[in-house]
C-alpha cells in the first residue's frame, strides 16, 4: 500500500501504510508541544476536554458604539477564542487517547473478543491514560470515552450513533468536521465530529476492508457496505480536496411492506392491489425514480409478493437488497485489483446468472450495458424480474433503457431495441422524493406494446399535487386513470383471490 498524505492542513502529517492500517489508524507518540497544549485543560479538574463541545460563540470588536457594546463585543471575541483554543486542546487529547487504546489493543483480535470484556480492557486503559496525565475523569464521562473507543474498535467511530439512530436516513460524512444527517428529508448538520483527517480516512479504511476492498491514493474511489446492508461510497485525496468523504445511505431495519408503504401515505391501497397483481402475473417491473427517492425501499417491498418457491437470484454492485424468501443467490461486482484485473461487473453477473437457473433476476440498478441482457432475460422465460432506473418520468426511463442497450454495443438498430423493450417490460413505476421531504409513487405506467415505431403506454395511476400546506407538506391524492390493466385480462387464471 501507498502512503498516503492527509489533506485536512499543511501540518498533517503522512499516513505511513501498515500490516493491519485497514483496521487501525496508524499509533503516533504525542510530542511534547502537544501535552504543553493541553496543560490549559487539565487545570480544570473533573472536566473532561475529550467530551467538552460547548458552543462557539462568534461575534467582532466593532469601532462604533458605546463603551459598554465595545466591552460586550470585546468579551465575545475573548469567548470566542478561549473556546476555540479549548476544542484544540481537546482535539489533541482525543487523539492521544484514541492512539494510545489502539497502540495497546490488537483491533483483529478485539473483533474475536465479546464487547463486555473489551469494554472492560478499554476502561482500565483509559484509567491508566488519564492518571499518568494527571486528568480527572467523573464516572459518566469515563463511561462515555470507553463507549466512544468501542465504537473505533467495532464499528464506525463517531458516526456509530448515527447508524443507531432509526431517525437518520443519510450520512454525509465532508471531512473531518462537518457531518450532515438527513431525517425526514431534510438534512441538518450533525455536533458529530472526527477528530482529524486521519481520523476519517482509517475509518473509511476499516469500512473498505471488511467487504475485501481498499481506499487509498491509488484507489481514491469505492463502493462497500456495511454489515447491517447499509451502502456506503467513500471518495478521498486526491480527489476530494477538503478530505475524505463518506456517503452512507442506511439499510432500513424496518420490513417495510407494500401495505405498511400505503399506509405511511407512499402510495394508495388501490396501487397496491394492482402491484400485488402485477407480482403474482409474473410481471417485468422497472422501479424509475431520482438518486434517494427511495426506489430500493420499494424494490424490497414488491419482493414480498415473490413466491416462496421462486429461486431468485439479486445482482448488485453493493449488496443492499434484503429478500425474505429461503431461495434467493446473492451476486456482487468485483472492483479492478490494484495489479489492474479481476474485475467483474454487473453485465458479467447477469449473462453468468442466465447459467443458474433462475425464475427472477433481480437487478439492483441499471446503468450500462447490462441493460441489453436484462430485456434479453426477460423476453426469453425469466418473467417477474425486477430493476431499477434512475430517471425523472417514465418516459423518461425507457429512454434511458434504450440510451443503456445503444451502450452494449450490439449494433441494433433504434427500431428493434424499441421492439425488445416493449416486448420485455410490462410496467414501470415511478417514485419520487417530494419537496416535504417525503417519498410517493407518483405514476404507475404500462407499456402496451408498439405502434409504427412510438412505444405505447398508459398511465393507470398517479400523485396529483393540490397546494402547499403552511409547514411546507405536500397535498394532493392518488387518482386512478379508470382504465383497465391489459395484464388483468391476459393472466386474470394466475391471481390468488
Amino acid at each position: 500500500m501507498l502512503p498516503r498524505k492527509a489533506v485536512s492542513a499543511p501540518a498533517a502529517k503522512h499516513i505511513e501504510a501498515a500490516p493491519n492500517a485497514a483496521f487501525a489508524p496508524a499509533h503516533r507518540p504525542v510530542a511534547d508541544t502537544e501535552k504543553s497544549a493541553l496543560s490549559s485543560v487539565r487545570a480544570k479538574p473533573g472536566v473532561c476536554p475529550v467530551l467538552a463541545n460547548a458552543p462557539v460563540m462568534k461575534g467582532t470588536v466593532s469601532t462604533s458604539g458605546s463603551p459598554a457594546q465595545r466591552n460586550t463585543e470585546a468579551q465575545v471575541k475573548s469567548v470566542s477564542k478561549a473556546q476555540a483554543q479549548a476544542d484544540s486542546a481537546g482535539a489533541k487529547l482525543r487523539r492521544m487517547i484514541h492512539d494510545e487504546v489502539f497502540s495497546q489493543i490488537d483491533p483483529i483480535k478485539a473483533a474475536t473478543t465479546s464487547r463486555e470484556n473489551l469494554k472492560t480492557q478499554i476502561s482500565s486503559l483509559i484509567r491508566s491514560i488519564c492518571d499518568a496525565n494527571r486528568l480527572q475523569l467523573t464516572g459518566q464521562e469515563e463511561e462515555s470515552v470507553a463507549g466512544q473507543m468501542l465504537d473505533e474498535m467495532l464499528g464506525v467511530g463517531p458516526i456509530e450513533p448515527l447508524l443507531a439512530d432509526d431517525t437518520v436516513n443519510d450520512i454525509l460524512v465532508n471531512g473531518c468536521g462537518q457531518i450532515f444527517v438527513e431525517r425526514f428529508g431534510k438534512l441538518e448538520l450533525s455536533s458529530v465530529t472526527f477528530i482529524d483527517e486521519e481520523h476519517v480516512f482509517n475509518t473509511a479504511q476499516r469500512i473498505a476492508a471488511r467487504v475485501g476492498r481498499r481506499i487509498d491514493e491509488a484507489n481514491p474511489m469505492v463502493d462497500a457496505r456495511l454489515q447491517d446492508g447499509s451502502r456506503v461510497n467513500v471518495i478521498t485525496h486526491p480527489l476530494a480536496l477538503d478530505g475524505t468523504t463518506i456517503s452512507i445511505r442506511k439499510f432500513s431495519r424496518r420490513k417495510l411492506t407494500l401495505e405498511a408503504l400505503a399506509d405511511g401515505g407512499a402510495l394508495s391501497h388501490e396501487m397496491v392491489e394492482l402491484l400485488r397483481r402485477a407480482m403474482e402475473a409474473k410481471l417485468n417491473i422497472i422501479v424509475s425514480g431520482g438518486t434517494g427517492a427511495g426506489k430500493t425501499t420499494l424494490l424490497n417491498a414488491l419482493s414480498f409478493k415473490i413466491s416462496p418457491s421462486d429461486r431468485v437470484i439479486t445482482i448488485e454492485d453493493a449488496a443492499e437488497l434484503q429478500l425474505q424468501q429461503e431461495h434467493v443467490v446473492r451476486l456482487e461486482t468485483r472492483p479492478e485489483s490494484i495489479e489492474g484485473g479481476g474485475q467483474i461487473n454487473q453485465r458479467d453477473l447477469m449473462r453468468n446468472a442466465l447459467r443458474m437457473r433462475p425464475d427472477r433476476i433481480i437487478l439492483g440498478e441499471v446503468r450500462g450495458g447490462e441493460c441489453f441482457d436484462m430485456l434479453q432475460a426477460m423476453n426469453t422465460g425469466h418473467d417477474g424480474s425486477l430493476c431499477t432506473v434512475h430517471a425523472n418520468t417514465p418516459r423518461d426511463a425507457v429512454m434511458r433503457l434504450e440510451n443503456m442497450v445503444l451502450m452494449a454495443n450490439m449494433q441494433l438498430p433504434l427500431p428493434a431495441i424499441r421492439r425488445q423493450l416493449a416486448g420485455a417490460v410490462d410496467l414501470i413505476v415511478q417514485i419520487e422524493r417530494m419537496r416535504d421531504g417525503a417519498r410517493r409513487v407518483v405514476s404507475i405506467v404500462e407499456i402496451c406494446g408498439m405502434e409504427e415505431e412510438v412505444i405505447q403506454t398508459q398511465e393507470l395511476f398517479s400523485f396529483r399535487t393540490h397546494s402547499i400546506g403552511t409547514s411546507g407538506n405536500v397535498i394532493g391524492e392518488f387518482l386512478g386513470s379508470g382504465l383497465r390493466p391489459r395484464f388483468y385480462t391476459e393472466k386474470s387464471h394466475l391471481f390468488e383471490a
